[in-house]
């Protein structure tokens, strides 16, 4: 059985592996050295942990431990979900990130029963500080956290390793095939390699893992829960409730300041084509002054959703003011808008109008949610607009081709379906190997 490069093999590999290593110690014993003086200029770099030096108390429960791997915020997000779905396995989970944001979002979001700390640095000498002290019995890399230390280290101490979540873009494909050999070798420590979609199966096959070991099992980030008669029922809930019959409406979600002025000319040349009904919902509720004052300020009237609950909306604009409707009302949207994104704000999460079977809009600033975007517009299932002229355009252009629309909601209906159960396929993985630990 192998069990890492350190044993007889590839020439080259070994070559590569020695050579990164060796580095790898050289940074290591630098760090060590300056550790007293940075730990008093820098605090928060947190070089303990980079050094492998967890608390035992941290990890030490007595309970089978799940390590997982997040580099920063967004995969924080995928191990949210995945955690969710292990919350029954009697499982500890320990969570390391990348970066300091990430982990600082991490222990903010998710359950305080989970131990969140910053990676070791992939040296040999930190690496294995933290394997000894950790001991955990499950290894999980979400998404593309290829780290050769950790990956060879875990796999000599005969740690099952999974890669969920995986992901590849096709520029980090191409340098990966340079030194293919090298990624086969690395890649092989995995039990199960479950990636996001056909291409990214594509190209870790292109790498060398067999084709049984990758499972095509769709993005955990984006897990949906809800079946379509569950989207169906919200939906005719909150036809019935805002009265809508046969409006046309139009759904501005997650808004930020200066974008409602942006949106009204939008809203007023949808009108003039159809019976339409505004719902706007602010990102942050103390921006619901300042939204009633630009409407005001328009010569128009309108009502706060908290008084229509139960059909007693009397104008076509309808102000969102409380939390958590959002995700709801994107059911009964007919063109739904995404805020944050015409305004530099880095977007939302475009996901959740996906997740009722809708076609989304958002503008050009993404940034945050760029992976997002790409899973959307390579399904055809929203529209990337570059500023609010553009955006009536489009909007206009799908009301006057109906046919052209219902294409666009049944490729957001199939994306929807393709993220269904996304976080329990790939809890499925872990459970597997945790039943075959305690036979």
């Amino acid at each position: 059985m192998k069990t890492g490069f350190l044993e007889p093999g590839d020439k080259l590999n070994r070559l590569i592996y020695g050579m990164y290593s060796g580095l790898g110690t050289i940074v290591h014993f630098l760090v060590v050295a300056t550790l007293p003086l940075t730990q008093r200029l820098v605090p928060g770099w947190h070089l303990s942990e980079r050094l492998g030096r967890f608390p035992e108390l941290c990890v030490n429960t007595g309970h089978p431990l799940i390590w997982i791997h997040a580099a920063s915020v967004g995969e924080v997000q995928a191990a949210k979900v995945l955690i969710k779905e292990l919350a029954d396995s009697g499982a500890s989970i320990f969570l390391t990130t990348m970066t300091r944001q990430g982990r600082e979002v991490a222990r903010t979001q998710l359950p305080e029963s989970v131990c969140c700390s910053l990676v070791p640095l992939d040296t040999p000498q930190a690496v294995g500080c933290a394997l000894q002290v950790v001991c955990p019995d499950i290894f999980i890399c979400l998404e593309t956290e290829l780290w050769p230390v950790m990956l060879t280290r875990t796999r000599q101490a005969g740690i099952p390793m999974l890669l969920l979540n995986g992901r590849m873009s096709e520029r980090s494909a191409q340098g990966y095939r340079r030194i293919h050999s090298f990624m086969a070798e690395l890649l092989s420590g995995f039990t199960t390699v479950a990636v996001i979609g056909e291409l990214d199966r594509e190209r870790y096959s292109s790498l060398g893992v067999a084709s049984k070991r990758i499972q095509v099992c769709g993005n955990i980030k984006y897990n949906n829960s809800r079946t379509r008669q569950q989207v169906d029922e919200v939906r005719k809930k909150y036809r019935e409730a805002l009265h809508l019959s046969n409006k046309t409406v139009f759904i501005c979600g997650s808004t930020r300041s200066g974008e409602e002025e942006l949106l009204l000319p939008v809203f007023q040349r949808l009108r003039h084509e159809t019976a339409t009904v505004w719902i706007i919902a602010p990102r942050h509720l103390k921006r619901l002054n300042e939204v009633q004052g630009i409407l005001d300020r328009a010569g128009l009237e309108f009502d706060l959703m908290s008084n229509c609950r139960n059909g007693q909306r009397t104008n076509d604009i309808v102000i969102v003011d409380s939390l958590g409707l959002l995700a709801d009302l994107y059911s009964v949207g007919d063109y739904n808008f995404c805020g944050g994104s015409l305004m530099n704000k880095g977007g939302h999460n475009i996901m959740e109008s996906i997740h009722c079977r809708r076609p989304v809009f958002f503008g050009p600033a993404m940034k945050d949610f760029q992976d997002a975007v790409d899973l959307v517009l390579s399904a055809r299932a929203g529209f990337q607009v570059k500023d609010n002229h553009d955006l009536a355009d489009t909007i206009m252009e799908l009301h006057r081709n109906p046919d052209t629309y219902q294409q666009t909601c049944q490729a957001a209906a199939v994306l929807a379906q393709s993220l269904t159960g996304a976080g329990e396929r790939q809890a499925e993985f872990v459970q597997q190997i945790m039943a075959k630990t305690k036979s």
